[in-house]
Order: C-alpha cells, then sequence, then structure tokens
C-alpha cells in the first residue's frame, strides 16, 4: 500500500473513521505504542485559539537559523497535504507521506483513526526517523484530548484563548482555557502569552507543577520606535526588528516563542544572531499576507471573533484605500455574525463566497446572516472564492484594497486562482 498516490492515501485515511473529528487520546496512544517508534529530541507543543500557527513558524525559524535540523508539524494546510509536515524548512515528500500512512495502517489493525489522527501519526513516524535536533508541534484543536498531545511536551506554550469550536470544548473561556491546558507536564516550562488567561490555565498549572512562564510577569516585550525590546527568564533582547510577520498581534507570538526558547535555553541555546534572522526569515502564508501590486490583497484566515477582530486592527493600520471590498467565505458551524460584524465598519463592498463540503456556507446564507446582522454596505453573491475574487477583481481601483478571509478554504481556493494567473471564474451573480 505504501505505493499508493498520495491522494489515494489521503481519501483512503479520511475513510477510517464514521466521525471528521472524536476527541480522545485512547486509540491514539495504543497505535503509537504498537509502532514502537520514539521522538528523542526536544519538543515544543503550542496549544490556543489564535496565533498558534505565527508561533510554530517563528520558533522553527530562528531553531533553523541557529543550524538546528527541526521538525515542524502544523495545520490545516492550505494547498498541499504536504505543507504540515516539514524537515529542515522542506515539506515532506509524497513518497515519504505514502510510506508513513502505511507505517500507521500496518500497526492499527481494526483501530478507527480519525483523518488528523492518522496523520499526526505519520507525521510523528517521519520524525521518528530523522535526526533532529528539534520538533515544534502544532495542537490541532483543545489539547488535552488532541492527538499531538500523545507526546509530551518538553516545553507548552498556550497562546490566546477565545470562543472557538465551543460544541467541543465548551462555551466559556474557562472551559475552553482547562482544555488548552491539557499539554502542560509537571516540572516542566510552560509558555502562557494570553494577557489575560483563564483562571483554569493557571490553576492547572500549579496543579500538576508545571512551572509557568507568564506574560507580563516572567516575559514581556516594548515597542520602540522602529524596533522593539524582549524581556525573559534568560534577560533581555533589544532593538530587534519587527518580525516580518504583519500585524499587531505577531509581536505577542513572537516574544511567546523566544519565551520558550529561554525556557529550554539548556538544551536549545540560540545567539542573538539567530533570533535576528529567524525574525527576518519566518514564513507563514494566509495571515494578514499583503500581496504586491495593486489593488492590494490581502489574505488572512481569520475565522473567528477574536482573529477578525486583530484583522480589522491591521486593516486599520494598514493606510486609507477608498474602497475594501471583502471576499468572504466561511464555515456554517462558525460565528459567521460576529465575525463580518468585527470587519462591517472597514468593508465597502462584499463580494460572499459559497464554500463546498456539509461544513460550507453557501453565499446565500452568508447574505441572510450579514442581513440579519445588520450589516448594511452592499454584496453579492457567488458560488466559490474564486468567482467572489474575480468580481473583486473587476470591481476594484488601484489603490482600492481586497481582502480574502473567513477560512482556510477561502484563502486556499484564492491562492490558487492567482497561481493559475487569473482571478478565478465561476458565477458572479
Amino acid at each position: 500500500m505504501s505505493a499508493r498516490a498520495l491522494g489515494d492515501w489521503l481519501d483512503f485515511i479520511g475513510r477510517q473513521h464514521p466521525d471528521a473529528i472524536a476527541l480522545g487520546l485512547e486509540r491514539v496512544r495504543e497505535v503509537w505504542a504498537r509502532m514502537g517508534t520514539r521522538i528523542d529530541c526536544p519538543v515544543i507543543s503550542v496549544a490556543g485559539t489564535n496565533g498558534k500557527g505565527s508561533v510554530c513558524a517563528t520558533l522553527d525559524s530562528i531553531l533553523r537559523a541557529s543550524g538546528r535540523r527541526v521538525g515542524l508539524y502544523t495545520s490545516p494546510h492550505l494547498l498541499r497535504y504536504n505543507e504540515r509536515v516539514r524537515i529542515s524548512g522542506a515539506e515532506a515528500t509524497d513518497e515519504a507521506l505514502g510510506e508513513s500512512f502505511a507505517a500507521v495502517e500496518q500497526a492499527r489493525r481494526d483501530v478507527p483513526l480519525t483523518y488528523f489522527e492518522f496523520g499526526t501519526l505519520g507525521a510523528f513516524w517521519l520524525f521518528a526517523r530523522e535526526p533532529l535536533d528539534a520538533l515544534v508541534l502544532e495542537v490541532g484543536l483543545g489539547g488535552r484530548l488532541d492527538a499531538v498531545n500523545v507526546l509530551d511536551a518538553d516545553c507548552a506554550v498556550i497562546t490566546g484563548i477565545a470562543l472557538d469550536h465551543m460544541d467541543l470544548l465548551g462555551d466559556t473561556r474557562e472551559s475552553i482555557g482547562r482544555e488548552k491546558a491539557g499539554i502542560m507536564r509537571a516540572a516542566r516550562p510552560a509558555v502562557i502569552a494570553d494577557p489575560d488567561p483563564p483562571a483554569s490555565v493557571l490553576r492547572e498549572a500549579e496543579r500538576i507543577g508545571a512551572r509557568a512562564v507568564l506574560l507580563g510577569r516572567d516575559f514581556g516585550y516594548r515597542v520602540q520606535p522602529g524596533q522593539w525590546d524582549f524581556w525573559g527568564p534568560a534577560g533581555r533582547r533589544a532593538a530587534l526588528a519587527h518580525p516580518v510577520l504583519r500585524g499587531a498581534s505577531q509581536l505577542r507570538n513572537a516574544a511567546a516563542a523566544l519565551a520558550a526558547l529561554d525556557a529550554l535555553r539548556e538544551r536549545l541555546p540560540v545567539a542573538m544572531q539567530d533570533v535576528r534572522r529567524g525574525l527576518a526569515e519566518v514564513e507563514l502564508p494566509g495571515r494578514f499576507q499583503v500581496l504586491p501590486g495593486r489593488p492590494q490583497v490581502i489574505l488572512d484566515v481569520a475565522h473567528n471573533p477574536e482573529a477578525a477582530r486583530a484583522l480589522a486592527e491591521n486593516l486599520s493600520a494598514a493606510g486609507f484605500a477608498r474602497e475594501t471590498l471583502a471576499v468572504f467565505g466561511m464555515l456554517r458551524d462558525k460565528d459567521i455574525a460576529a465575525v463580518a460584524q468585527a470587519l462591517a465598519p472597514l468593508v465597502t463592498r462584499w463580494h460572499l463566497a459559497g464554500l463546498g463540503g456539509t461544513r460550507g456556507a453557501s453565499s446565500g446564507e452568508l447574505g441572510r446572516i450579514l442581513a440579519a446582522s445588520g450589516v448594511a454596505a452592499p454584496r453579492k453573491e457567488h458560488d466559490t472564492p474564486a468567482a467572489a475574487f474575480a468580481a473583486a477583481r473587476i470591481e476594484a481601483g488601484e489603490n482600492d484594497k481586497i481582502v480574502v478571509f473567513g477560512s482556510f478554504l477561502t484563502v486556499a481556493e484564492v491562492m490558487q486562482a492567482l497561481a493559475a494567473g487569473s482571478g478565478g471564474s465561476g458565477n458572479h451573480g
């Protein structure tokens, strides 16, 4: 089966569990134990509602700048599944992923695994076969019961905690924080980068004896004209250039990454030049990604209210535009109204994009929700993000902005349309 094409493997692993999401570690632990592999390098696990991807990308970039061989696991992907598994900055090949899936399939026997669980175990199998100096893991959903948590983190990082996936994690920041806190381990550092962490996170750190490293108490940052300073467990790093990742929240994310490296400095020391180079070279598509050219196009996967508010803040700081056109597509199980309302004061015209699949909201659904939420700006409905983007490009003047947001799926389809050399095609009605 290892010779099977990657697309066939992905179809196969998506059919091995009746549910897309089935939280719990028992099945994953059982199969991981059967696989008989182990990870021997320091592991940094990153959980949170927003900012996880940025922290992981920053950690990876700084550690690689220091000459280390780093494994990086993230999700979801934008264009290719291979993006999820990287070693020394290079995406895993189709062949390597197929081999890893075959190893999981051989070990799992009759144990049903979800798509994410199957992929996570495959990634771990690949990482275990490499001489890695460090492993950076983005937690998929929650923390305590997420497949990534089958590995013990040498350092846990918890970014901002907000309301998302409430059907699975609870409908308060306290309940969601309790799930995120599950990645912490006794006697090991836990970087808590939420400026106002839920009490449940602090209680869990105290209960298990984790070494909490708190934003504002144990580490932080100060913005200076044209630069910023970081202070943390290992002292102060001054006169840092702003991260190449754009947006106001990125300093907090960068500080969280530096605090994690400070906490592991005895095992993973990094020099000042490594930090500077890593911050300058970090890449993370789809997070307030400003494309070159006119009209200005901004891609952002913001899909929950907190991320949408951060996007609105970044747009407000990005300079005047005569018109701001939104290309907006979301999954129906997200808080569509709150996300739209966060951007409504800035958007002059909406191009609503339907998303496919059982979870995707149609453009008609989006239109009804916007109307009920009091969003008054003109709007047009389109079958797909590519069609919505094509229409926005026709309407936009060179001094306008087009902001594409609401889902990884929305951003991914527009990126594919751009890569194909067109604004997309489809129903512009």
